[in-house]
């Protein structure tokens, strides 16, 4: 028995709605609702969107073409992924009306980066969806530097140069849930980005409007959970899932549609998140792996131990089931379930049906710049005697809801 391999985007979409259990975009009402503020923001307008090859960059992307922006410059490192964005965008009927599309392979936070920003026509609007977003990425000291390079102190410095510049009206640059109470490291960085954006320690006298969000895991995006469910169907490879992790799911429209509201219509200094409710809206990830599992027509049989999973894969697979690793939650930095508005943070209403905002919450004075200069000091010169603990304390003066869960085990010790 054969397995099929999802290969339109088509079967992404029915996927999603499955998990999410919604045929249209939960945002949608609200995205028309404003649609008259996001056309005088993007129509005839200079937009940059920075790490735009992603999934949920180009998602966005595709939310504001139809509103015909005069340029749309895409930066993203992933060579690759913007040549597929180029073909993608290329292959549609939006595009052409666009004069000025222009995809470039830079770093954000490059001296290349800086002379393009000091070289070009300014921007009307500027979205950053540049980040190492896997809390697998904690594990070690060196990895963690570099999440920290690109989540934080990358991030400072291109803000910088647009206060500089004088480019831009609004910048949205995105967080993550997992800043809310964080956890882990990665969740940390986001934070501490937040801190980076409107502390006001960074660029004091900008007059951009900064905004941000901090949303649910994108169904079936690049890295994903649920994306590496398809790779792993694809490749015969047992399903893997912890045990008892709930988690809220939106799809890459709906994530687009959230990062343009975002950008566009939130207030300054705040922080768009989800309206959803925790007793219906967050998901268990086992029963969302064997909804999956279902949909292509195998029946999940659940695993304990990987190496069961992989030897009986094919044995299963005859008889018209799959193997579904469920492990315990026991990595670091993981936690059992997800939420938008951390200790001492409030939401507010922002005229918006499906969304929320979180008004920020500030840290101790001066202690984002005491931050920034720790992190950019080990990264000139690393010290071996600074180890991930006194990273951790350094992030903990910063962000005093952070309580670190460290267990010795880490992602990549699963399969």
């Amino acid at each position: 028995m054969q397995v099929d391999c999802l290969k339109e985007s088509l079967s992404i979409d029915r996927l999603s709605s499955l998990v999410t259990g919604r045929e249209k975009a939960q945002f949608s009402s609200d995205f028309e609702a404003h649609r008259d503020v996001i056309a005088t923001n993007i129509t005839g307008k200079r937009i940059l969107v920075i790490g735009g090859a992603g999934s949920i960059g180009s998602a966005t992307i595709r939310e504001l073409l139809p509103f015909s922006p005069a340029t749309l410059h895409v930066v993203d490192q992933n060579e690759n992924n913007l040549a597929e964005l180029v073909r993608d965008l290329r292959s549609g009927e939006k595009l052409m009306s666009i004069p000025d599309f222009r995809t470039l392979p830079l770093d954000f936070g490059s001296p290349i980066m800086e002379a393009f920003l000091r070289n070009t026509e300014q921007y009307d609007v500027i979205m950053n969806f540049a980040a190492i977003k896997h809390v697998r990425s904690e594990k070690d000291v060196f990895s963690l530097l570099q999440m920290l390079d690109t989540n934080v102190v990358k991030q400072a410095r291109f803000l910088r140069w647009l206060f500089e510049t004088h480019s831009g009206a609004r910048y949205f640059c995105v967080s993550t849930d997992k800043a809310a109470n964080p956890v882990n490291l990665m969740g940390a960085s986001k934070r501490s980005l937040e801190h980076v954006l409107f502390s006001g320690e960074v660029s004091p006298s900008s007059s951009l409007t900064v905004t941000s969000a901090r949303f649910a895991n994108v169904a079936f995006s690049d890295g994903s959970l649920l994306d590496s469910f398809i790779k792993r169907l694809q490749k015969h490879q047992p399903l893997a899932v912890p045990k008892n992790t709930k988690r809220y799911f939106i799809s890459l429209k709906e994530a687009g549609q959230i990062c343009l509201l975002a950008s566009v219509r939130a207030p300054a200094k705040s922080i768009l998140i989800p309206r959803f409710d925790p007793s219906t809206d967050l998901l268990d990830l086992e029963l969302v792996a064997k909804a999956v599992l279902r949909q292509y027509g195998v029946e999940p049989q659940v695993c304990l131990d990987e190496e069961e999973a992989r030897l009986n894969l094919s044995a299963l697979l005859n008889k018209g089931q799959y193997p579904l690793l469920v492990t315990p939650l026991d990595t670091s930095g993981e936690k059992p379930y997800e939420e938008f508005v951390g200790d001492g943070e409030t939401s507010v209403e922002v005229g918006m049906t499906n969304l929320l905002a979180v008004d920020y919450l500030a840290a101790p004075k001066g202690a984002c710049t005491i931050f920034l200069n720790r992190v950019e000091a080990m990264l000139m010169k690393p010290d071996s005697a600074v180890g991930k603990q006194d990273i951790v304390r350094w992030l903990s003066e910063l962000i005093p809801q952070l309580q670190h869960i460290e267990t010795g085990k880490n992602l990549d010790q699963r399969m």
